[in-house]
């Protein structure tokens, strides 16, 4: 009788634990999907000539850029700065990286579970746009994907040309955030689709650097 009196105990905890996880898995996303509304905002300010508008009054950071990709119905607002706690409410621009759009690489980092979740079907070729607070609008092609470890520099090193690097965790299906591979998906501005090579991650391909992705991207 104690036997299975211990075993309903541990049954139970179990099923709480796991209603748990569910129910912190939904707060995160509807937070996420809360904050870009408010963020929409936001932009509609920084369109209209307010500097470093603020999505919400205590906010330590404002709209820098917009990116879609109709094909995969994204529609973000993307933030200044890269800390995690920006990143819980869209995805953030690295500091000392040029905007997007403008001359040099650009670099974004979000979480794979949330605004960067659509990067796992996103194929070389494919266009994207990214709208300054002036009102211009750049088209991209993604030039090219890789998996890297977390220590890869190579993927915030400088260029000449204009280049936008979007980062987040990898594997997207992972349990457990934070692990030591990111997935960067690397894009040029394009009058047109590009026709380029998939890069396939291959074990031993990862380079050793560092990413502006926080570990819990």
């Amino acid at each position: 009788m104690l036997k299975r009196r211990i075993g309903w105990v541990a049954a139970a905890a179990l099923l709480g634990l796991g209603a748990w996880n569910i129910g912190h898995a939904a707060y995160i996303h509807a937070k996420a999907q809360l904050a870009q509304y408010l963020l929409q905002t936001a932009w509609a300010e920084t369109q209209t000539g307010k500097a470093q508008a603020k999505p919400w009054p205590w906010a330590d950071t404002y709209p820098v850029a917009r990116l879609t990709m109709p094909q995969h119905g994204v529609d973000l607002i993307v933030l200044a700065g890269a800390s995690g706690r920006t990143m819980a409410f869209g995805p953030g621009h690295m500091d000392g990286t040029p905007l997007p759009g403008e001359a040099g690489n650009s670099v974004l980092s979000a979480h794979r579970d949330t605004h960067f979740a659509f990067l796992r079907h996103a194929k070389s070729g494919e266009a994207f746009f990214v709208e300054g607070p002036n009102g211009k609008k750049t088209r991209f092609a993604v030039l090219e994907t890789r998996v890297v470890d977390e220590h890869d520099l190579s993927v915030v090193r400088s260029t000449s040309d204009t280049q936008l690097t979007l980062v987040t965790c990898y594997p997207f299906d992972a349990i457990r955030p934070g692990g030591p591979l990111r997935y960067v998906v690397i894009a040029r501005p394009a009058e047109k689709p590009s026709t380029v090579t998939r890069h396939t991650p291959r074990p031993g391909d990862e380079h050793v650097a560092r990413t502006a992705a926080d570990r819990n991207v």
